[in-house]
């Protein structure tokens, strides 16, 4: 309890002016230190003090910048997801040709993945507007999951590159083999038509004609029932036009060794490295961010008030 004088009360009351005063100027807080004595802190205004003002400044610089993070970091998952759909939704065909699923599952991971670090920005913000040390620890522990995962991610794929690139040129014998039986068996089949379009993307895309090479079609059920006199498809040709597949010179049609899967393997193995440290230079950014958010939340604790 705090014992005032009246000499010092009436020092300390507001003077009338002719008008009723409905906030006060002036307000006491009485604090206990560590030694349970207790002293007072006079705030005139809206100053507030200038310790206070100090500790707030630093607060707020740290809210901007976490703030800040949190908008570019929400924007990278929306184009993760967005990479994910468009691998669904552009890339469908090549999808079609292959028997496992595991090629489709990895958009959905993107998607996954995405939607994740949208609902992790998310969190940030709202952690870092209200200033709640709670949400900063889960956002902090998010950040961190999500950090591994992304250094795993890479360093696996630098791995998997450097074993694999450039003494081989195999990520699957499943890729070998149906991509050949599809080819040979469905392309220009009834009701095979989304086989046929993704075939012939393929051939146009990457430049190649036939799963190993252009003879692949030799054993074809459209050459048997559907070719005519073509020996491979127009979409094999360089220029395409109707029937031009009934030459297979290499001035003509696409003759590359290792037909469509050994491009195949060599842009997915290209592009692994690529992969690989975007994922790694992402998570060094998402570490920029654990450190801002640290520093809040230490901020956050220090401040009384």
């Amino acid at each position: 309890m705090l014992f005032m004088s009246p000499h010092q009360s009436s020092q300390l009351a507001p003077q009338p002016t002719g008008q009723q005063q409905h906030c006060p100027v002036w307000r006491i807080r009485t604090l206990t230190s560590l030694f349970g004595k207790t002293r007072q802190k006079y705030l005139f205004g809206p100053s507030m003090g200038a310790e206070e003002k100090t500790n707030t400044c630093g607060t707020i610089c740290l809210k901007y910048l976490l703030f800040t993070f949190n908008f570019i970091f929400w924007l990278a998952g929306g184009a993760v997801a967005a990479v994910g759909v468009w691998t669904l939704v552009d890339k469908s065909e090549y999808i079609s040709l292959l028997a496992s699923s595991a090629y489709s599952a990895s958009a959905y991971v993107l998607i996954l993945a995405g939607v994740v670090v949208v609902a992790t920005g998310i969190l940030g913000c709202c952690a870092t507007i209200k200033e709640h040390k709670g949400f900063l620890i889960v956002y902090f522990i998010l950040l961190l999951f999500i950090f591994l995962l992304e250094i795993t991610a890479g360093v696996l794929a630098y791995v998997y590159y450097q074993e694999c690139f450039p003494l081989c040129y195999q990520l699957s014998d499943e890729l070998r083999v149906n991509l050949k039986e599809t080819m040979v068996n469905k392309y220009d089949q009834p009701g095979q038509e989304h086989v046929t379009k993704a075939v012939d993307k393929l051939h146009q895309d990457l430049k190649c004609c036939g799963s190993i090479n252009y003879t692949d079609w030799r054993d074809g059920a459209w050459i048997k029932d559907r070719a005519g006199d073509r020996v491979v498809p127009d979409s094999c040709c360089k220029t395409p036009s109707d029937r031009c597949g009934r030459r297979h010179h290499p001035s003509n049609i696409y003759n590359v060794e290792g037909g469509c899967i050994g491009k195949l393997e060599e842009f997915l193995l290209q592009h692994l490295q690529i992969l690989g440290g975007v994922g790694i230079g992402l998570a060094f950014i998402q570490l920029v961010g654990m450190i801002f958010t640290c520093c809040l939340y230490q901020s956050l604790k220090e401040d009384p008030y």
